[in-house]
């Protein structure tokens, strides 16, 4: 439990799998390697964009960077670590993956994660549900100031052949560059990428 290997049901001796081995198995499988699929459409995305792009997987509760490829435009938001976690929901990654859950699921990430939400702007589950019901109705998610001060991103989820959400494509600029104007121009890019990765993945 102390590793993530296992978590145990609040309130019985049951336990069910943690989310290190979720990490464990994308590691093992050397024929699944996610990033080097994805990174080529990774960059393609930054040099079409001109912006930041990112790429994150799903880790148990949390979202991990596991790709970031500059764009050519002279302010960059490149403030997200490769290699950074963050709950669920926090970035547009996160936010992306969070929203493509069933609602059983995303209920369990809300409890899950809420305890540390604090840390990132003052958000708080109830705002959290609020992101995900806005990132339903609008088709994208979108998060501004809450991974990064400053800085606006969007994002899609990527689903692998069971239409589950693992990982997520995003674009990230500041936020007066990231205008409702910038998001529509913005958004056929990424949604092509997103589909070519999912592609990709299928193959």
């Amino acid at each position: 439990m102390q590793e993530g290997m296992l978590v145990q049901k609040p309130g019985t001796r049951r336990y069910s799998l943690g989310p290190q081995l979720f990490e464990l198995g994308i590691s093992a499988t050397h024929q699944f390697n996610l990033k080097d699929i994805c990174q080529p459409v990774c960059a393609a995305l930054a040099e079409q964009t001109g912006d930041t792009s990112f790429l994150f997987l799903r880790s148990g509760f949390d979202a991990v960077c596991i790709a970031r490829i500059q764009g050519a435009y002279p302010i960059q938001t490149p403030s997200v670590p490769v290699g950074s976690r963050q709950p669920l929901g926090v970035s547009a990654g996160g936010l992306a993956l969070l929203s493509a859950l069933p609602q059983p699921d995303m209920e369990a990430v809300f409890a899950a994660v809420e305890p540390r939400l604090a840390a990132y702007g003052n958000l708080d589950a109830e705002k959290l549900k609020d992101l995900c019901m806005m990132a339903k109705r609008l088709g994208y998610a979108t998060t501004g100031n809450h991974a990064v001060p400053g800085v606006r991103a969007i994002g899609l989820p990527i689903f692998d052949r069971s239409n589950t959400p693992i990982a997520a494509i995003t674009v990230a600029a500041t936020q007066s560059r990231m205008d409702a104007r910038r998001i529509a121009t913005l958004l056929p890019m990424l949604k092509a990428a997103a589909l070519e990765m999912t592609r990709l993945l299928h193959q």
